[in-house]
């Protein structure tokens, strides 16, 4: 299985994973299974490699749209109000997502002239697949009901995973995997307006943009100061 359609297979097996333990070997042999080999990357929870791979010679990127998927544990009328999401919500909910995280990673890689980001396949452009999988979110508190249809990313539920793809060949060079949690504490982030909401997602998304930024500049022997 290749492509976007290996990334929405391992989208599957992370929400197994999250919903029976003991599953974590299944997810790591999914990691490795085209000879990828586990390495580390700050910032990143799993990340496999291909022995070898030479992510210098990359000096650009072409990315992807960003897909999401919710939580299997995401039952809107149990988290907070009896609101029901249509799916005109839920597909608000997946687009503002989505372009949040694309937009993160296209600001942070470009920053300071680094990788400018193309639309086409080249010699030097490495491919990034991005997906989100496990993506809870929370409808507004009670009191709220009536004024807005806010929805809330809870702490916790929002997962990357990525692939790095020689943009000419298709092979994979790495594997990401990295679930993160909002910045609010709790077991459940309760925020009063949109804006916030999006700050939350942002903020994650931007902690990943700049562990693959720093991993991509580490390669090229580029040192932060």
């Amino acid at each position: 299985m290749k492509g976007n359609l290996y990334i929405a297979a391992l989208c599957v097996l992370l929400a197994s994973c999250a919903s029976t333990p003991g599953t974590g070997g299944s997810l790591e042999e999914a990691m490795s299974h085209d000879g990828l080999q586990k390495v580390t990357v700050k910032g990143i929870d799993l990340a496999y490699a291909r022995p070898n791979a030479r992510l210098s010679n990359y000096k650009r990127f072409m990315i992807d749209p960003v897909e999401v998927s919710f939580s299997r544990a995401w039952t809107p009328p149990n988290t907070g109000s009896m609101i029901q999401p249509s799916s005109a919500d839920r597909e608000r909910i997946r687009a503002g997502v989505a372009s949040i995280v694309r937009e993160e990673f296209v600001r942070e890689l470009q920053a300071g002239g680094g990788y400018p980001v193309v639309g086409a396949a080249g010699p030097d452009v490495l491919r990034l697949k991005a997906d989100i999988a496990n993506l809870y979110v929370a409808a507004p508190d009670d009191a709220a009901v009536g004024r807005s249809r806010t929805y809330v990313v809870s702490a916790g539920e929002m997962t990357l995973v990525a692939e790095l793809v020689d943009s000419e060949s298709g092979e994979v060079q790495a594997r990401l995997v990295d679930r993160s949690e909002a910045r609010s504490s709790g077991p459940r982030v309760s925020l009063s307006s949109p804006m916030e909401n999006r700050e939350e997602a942002r903020a994650i998304a931007a902690a990943w943009a700049k562990a693959l930024r720093n991993a991509v500049d580490r390669a090229q022997g580029i040192e932060k100061k």
